[in-house]
């Protein structure tokens, strides 16, 4: 059973938060702050309550050494502008400064710890670092609280083993995003459509394996697409395919064919002679790219299909764009589905950074859709069934003391 923040006494405690502040930035600027707002109601409520709040996070690679180039100011700065009230960024991670700024924390308080990654025990996989790492996290806080469920499927020292070593509880993010993928696994209201796109086929080929005996149609576009009509014999120019990955898509489009669900790809792609906005571009049919072109978006065809697709249906996942749709020409596609999810009655969870963005970007508002996760990879996870470190060890009341 996960326990909640509403189940922790925090008044007047040191609380360590771990959140997903991963944003994308520009040199300092913050491109999107969705990750920032989506921790405002947990640390709010422990604010509220009396806590003393210690934020930590990772930002970027920077290969467990301090790299100015990936400091979390520019985000304690915006997350202080959200809250309405100064957060203190520390020096480091858990040295001097980590202390001394924790030491002077008030009843309602909120300060943020220098990027975990800078600490190369956040990510090792050497139980011993990690765990030692872990316990000088531990060490400044009372209570712990995991609100970043965009890591929860990675066995990181502030994830997994600082749980293990102070009462822990679910922020309010982590408690919404299983709640809402837990209804997408245990109560399945049919037709259940999975929309699947991006680039990354590696990432979703598992999905796509776990949703075959789920799922009712399994719509693929996006860069993904091309690897599955490339296993099916098709010419795709220079579109990105991922070739060490066809004898499985053909294995998943064999189990569709015989018993799975139905597997719908494009029909027609609009084709560029490279990722640009103002290169020449057409719309071609699937079994027609040229030679040199390469697939940057689904075509108009494909995109009334997938809408026709999407119309009836009671459940819907959407993980990754249908295109480059950071490019305006290129847009088309992505904002098609959109279009027909916003305001549909159907349960519809949107997951995925690139998603997500896109749906900004195109002038979308979150409230349209029935839920937009921030998890990503650990959404991708959950759906496929495997443990997610940073979930199974909220659910285990024992505390080991290290």
């Amino acid at each position: 059973m996960m326990r909640t923040i509403d189940d922790l006494k925090v008044a007047g405690r040191r609380v360590l938060v771990r959140a997903d502040l991963n944003v994308p930035l520009d040199g300092t600027r913050i491109t999107d702050d969705t990750r920032i707002r989506a921790s405002l109601p947990t640390l709010c409520a422990l604010a509220v309550r009396g806590a003393r709040v210690i934020v930590c996070a990772h930002l970027g690679r920077p290969g467990g050494v301090p790299d100015l180039r990936y400091s979390l100011a520019p985000v304690a700065g915006r997350l202080g502008e959200l809250l309405g009230r100064q957060v203190t960024l520390a020096d480091d991670v858990t040295g001097p400064s980590a202390r001394a700024v924790v030491a002077a924390l008030r009843p309602g308080d909120v300060a943020m710890l220098q990027n975990l990654r800078f600490d190369p025990g956040e990510t090792s996989k050497d139980d011993a670092e990690r765990s030692e790492f872990a316990s000088r996290l531990a060490s400044l806080a009372d209570v712990y609280v995991s609100d970043g469920f965009g890591v929860v499927h990675r066995k990181h020292a502030s994830v997994y083993d600082v749980a293990r070593r102070l009462p822990h509880a679910a922020g309010y993010l982590v408690a919404a995003e299983t709640t809402a993928l837990a209804r997408l696994a245990e109560d399945i209201q049919r037709p259940y459509v999975v929309v699947l796109g991006g680039a990354k086929t590696a990432d979703k080929l598992g999905v796509v394996g776990a949703m075959l005996s789920r799922a009712d149609r399994i719509l693929i576009g996006g860069a993904m697409a091309f690897t599955f009509l490339a296993a099916q014999g098709y010419a795709v120019g220079s579109s990105l395919v991922e070739r060490g990955q066809i004898e499985a898509v053909r294995g998943y489009l064999d189990r569709s064919r015989r018993d799975g669900a139905e597997i719908v790809l494009p029909v027609d792609v609009v084709v560029a002679t490279r990722r640009a906005a103002d290169v020449p571009h057409k719309v071609v049919s699937t079994d027609a790219i040229p030679e040199g072109w390469m697939g940057v978006d689904i075509g108009p065809d494909t995109a009334a299909l997938f809408a026709r697709q999407l119309a009836g249906a009671e459940t819907v996942l959407w993980n990754g764009p249908m295109g480059v749709f950071e490019l305006a020409p290129f847009a088309a596609g992505t904002q098609s589905v959109a279009q027909a999810l916003a305001g549909s009655s159907a349960y519809t969870v949107v997951g995925g950074g690139d998603t997500t963005a896109a749906i900004r970007a195109l002038g979308f508002a979150a409230s349209e859709f029935g839920y937009v996760s921030t998890g990503g990879g650990a959404s991708l996870e959950y759906l496929q069934g495997k443990t997610l470190p940073g979930l199974a060890v909220l659910e285990d009341s024992a505390v080991i003391r290290a």
